[in-house]
């Protein structure tokens, strides 16, 4: 594993966060409404937001690192 395999996923990691954090945020929060049947309190968002945040790294990261596992694997080997 070199520096260009770290900064890569780094870089991918940190590029797909914004877009998968907010998705997992919508999907969350609306699913916890249609559950609930009512809108949610700030309190309860906030907490749906955390969650999304923690889910978001995860999944990116591991996803980024797979992704450019693969690519090093197909480009040179």
């Amino acid at each position: 594993m070199t520096l260009y395999f770290y900064l890569s996923v780094a870089l991918l990691a940190i590029m797909l966060y914004f877009p998968v954090n907010k998705m997992i945020w919508v999907l969350s929060v609306r699913r916890a409404q249609r559950r609930l049947k009512r809108e949610l309190r700030t309190q309860e968002i906030d907490g749906q937001r955390s969650r999304a945040r923690f889910i978001a790294v995860l999944l990116v990261t591991i996803f980024s690192w797979f992704f450019n596992l693969q690519l090093q694997n197909t480009l040179h080997g």
